[in-house]
């Protein structure tokens, strides 16, 4: 199976989960949201302490798994796709 197009899905997920969580960060304070936009870390850090939501729990194991998962599925696509461009082709071409 390859594995790009599943990284490409699981990339969405997490942008949308992260898109839930900025949302919610802007909508609590602008300054709240500018750290959750431009400090990495602290996304995690404002999704475990502050994030309020219904639907919280899935959100945040959406976007940290998915995040994890994309990482995964790239970095396994990408060497598969080395792999392939390192074989030296047959003879007669």
């Amino acid at each position: 199976m390859p594995l790009l197009p599943l990284a490409i899905l699981f990339g969405v997920v997490s942008l949308v989960c992260a898109a839930l969580l900025l949302m919610h960060a802007f909508r609590r304070s602008v300054g709240t949201g500018v750290m959750v936009l431009l400090i990495p870390c602290y996304m995690l850090v404002y999704a475990f302490s502050q994030f309020e939501h219904p639907r919280k729990n899935l959100i945040v194991a959406g976007f940290v798994a998915s995040t994890v998962l994309t990482a995964v599925f790239l970095g396994m696509g990408m060497h598969g796709i080395a792999a392939l461009a390192a074989r030296t082709p047959p003879p007669g071409f």
